[in-house]
Parts: structure tokens; sequence; C-alpha cells
């Protein structure tokens, strides 16, 4: 897939896109229900066309409003996080850089637990106030994590940021258990929801992961050059031009709102942005004109299967997405640190 040019060409794209479609479309007919494809483009473009739905034809119910949208959100979800991964992996010239790693996820996770413990609402705005919470924690932990990070070390190596990410998150997560404590009857909402799962989720999740996804996306994808720049150093970056700190604070305000939604939406769900941007970089190489938009198609994928994964392994149980995910992350983590202490 890879080429010498700068970016991807139309075929390329289109194969991407390809992959991407037809791993949606399994996802929607696998399940503890197997629905045939010609169900499943009948029932949507009956539904989208409005045309009634047959007294005996039971599965429009299960492919319009339950996996559907489902498959919608954690496609989205997939791109987001991936994409939030290869984007601070290249700020941080750091592949062991991810939202689960460095903790932002985890502070992310903070402000919507708070938000659900204490009712935070916001009127007229359905669970705004747990999204609002979470985007705001997950910027301020990645501003906490980078600043003690410094104060450490301030050459920013790539041990000092994971084991502050590592530390960090644990204080975290020692906090987030004190809420659960004093949670009352919302603990088991709570609990399922930090295990990371999108099993309850609907059209309107879906719009709204889509419009954060067009708008971070953007200026994401627009910063590819500084990102390239980044890889030589910032010293260099600055030498040819590029405003270090105001692309910093644009990327670094795009991903905490980015994992913010996601988080507040489908709960905690680790290593995805560790894991496919890893994969991508393999493929395509460590261009970031090609390596950001393929990290969102790779991502959507990877969280696609590993939904499919935790409905069908166990079936009829249905196990948290970020269950399957931190298990395959957890493994890929130790192989990229090794792979990386081995290079140093």
């Amino acid at each position: 897939m890879a080429s010498k040019s700068e970016k991807f060409s139309t075929a390329e794209y289109a194969v991407m896109l390809l992959v991407t479609i037809t791993v949606f479309v399994l996802c929607i007919c696998l399940g503890s229900v197997t629905v045939p494809v010609s169900d499943v483009f009948r029932n949507i473009w009956g539904s989208v066309t409005g045309k009634a739905a047959s007294p005996e034809d039971v599965s429009r119910a299960i492919i319009v409003s339950v996996r559907l949208p489902r498959v919608l959100c954690v496609s989205f979800t997939g791109a987001a996080l991936s994409l939030c991964g290869a984007a601070m992996q290249g700020i941080l010239r750091n592949p062991l850089a991810d939202g689960s790693t460095l903790g932002v996820s985890s502070g992310a996770s903070l402000g919507a637990v708070l938000a659900i413990a204490f009712g935070a609402q916001i009127p007229w705005f359905s669970g705004a106030g747990t999204m609002l919470m979470a985007m705001l924690f997950a910027f301020l932990s990645l501003i906490v994590i980078l600043s003690l990070a410094r104060k450490l070390d301030h050459s920013l190596s790539t041990n000092t940021i994971i084991l502050t990410g590592i530390v960090f998150s644990m204080f975290i997560n020692s906090i987030i258990s004190l809420v659960i404590a004093f949670a009352g009857d919302r603990v088991k909402t709570i609990t399922f929801w930090t295990m990371g799962s999108l099993a309850n989720t609907v059209y309107s999740n879906a719009l709204t992961l889509l419009i954060a996804l067009f708008i971070c996306g953007i200026m994401i994808l627009s910063k590819a050059r500084e990102l390239n720049a980044f890889a030589i150093g910032e010293d260099n970056a600055r030498s040819v031009g590029v405003d270090v700190k105001r692309v910093k604070l644009i990327l670094l305000i795009a991903v905490s709102a980015l994992i913010g939604i996601c988080v507040s939406i489908g709960g905690t769900i680790g290593f995805v942005g560790l894991v496919t941007p890893h994969m991508t970089r393999m493929i395509v190489g460590p261009n970031h004109k090609k390596l950001l938009p393929a990290s969102m198609f790779f991502g959507a994928v990877f969280l696609m299967l590993a939904d499919l994964l935790s409905r069908t392994l166990l079936s009829p149980v249905e196990l948290p997405v970020g269950v399957v995910t931190s298990f395959i992350g957890a493994i890929m983590f130790i192989y990229i640190f090794c792979k990386t202490r081995k290079v140093q």
C-alpha cells in the first residue's frame, strides 16, 4: 500500500475505504443472530425510504435499532482514538505515546465519573455534562503529565513520560475508586462504563462522534507537515518555520477533545491509539501525511473487529470491548517497549 509519493493515491484510498466498508457490513451481519448481507442492505434501505417492515421481519429492529448505531459509534471511536494516538506519538516523538499509556484516558474517565456520580447535566443537551467534564479533565491531565515529566527530565525522554503517565493513571484510578465507593446506586453503571463499552449507543452518539471527528480531525490532519518536522526535533522544526508552541497547543486541544468525547460516550477503551498507529506505521511508513489518514481507517477496522470479538467470543455473554482492546494492547505494549529498548 505504501508508495514513494507523499500522499495516498485515489486507488489507495479506495482500497482502504473498501476494506473498512467490508468490515463494517460484516460486523452488522454477525452477532448472537446472524443476518444475511442482502437483508442488511434491504432493511437499511427500507428504513431510509420509510418502507414499513413486514410483521414477520424481525431483523430490521436488530439491524437498524441496535447494530447499525453501535457499529457506527465503534468505527468513529476507533478512527478518533487511533488518530489521537498517531498525533501524540508525533508530538512527543514517542512510539509508546497514547491516551491510555499517558494517562489522558484516565483523566477523561475521572471527569466523566464525577459527572455521572454527581449528576452533572446541561439543560436541553443530554450527556453534555459528562462530555464536557471528560474533555476538560483529559486536557488538564495531559498538561499535568507533560509538566511533571519535564520537571523530572527536561529532555522529556520516552521512559520518563511513560512512567509519569503510568503513575498518574494509578493516582487517578485510586480517585475513581474513591468516587465509586460513595456513588451509591450509580456504582454498577460507573463500573461497567469504566470497562469500555459501546453496547447501548444510539444515532445521536454517532452524530456527536462524527462531528467531533470531522472538526478535530481536520485540525490534526492539517498539521501533518508540522508533525513531520517534529520527527527531527523541535529545534529543527523551528528552523524550518514551524511555530512549535502554537502547533502543540492546537494538537493537544484537538486530541484532548476527541479523547474526552470518546470516553464520555464509550467509557475507557484503552490501547487503540497505541496499537493501530504502530501497525499502520509499519505498513505506510512514518510520513504523517499518510500515517494520519491511514490510522483512521485502520483504527476503525481494528475496533470494529474487537467489538465483534467481544460480542461473539462468549456468546450469549458479551464482553466489554475495552477488555478485548486492553488484552491485545498489553501484549503490543510489551512488544513495542522491548523493541524500543533494543533500538536504544
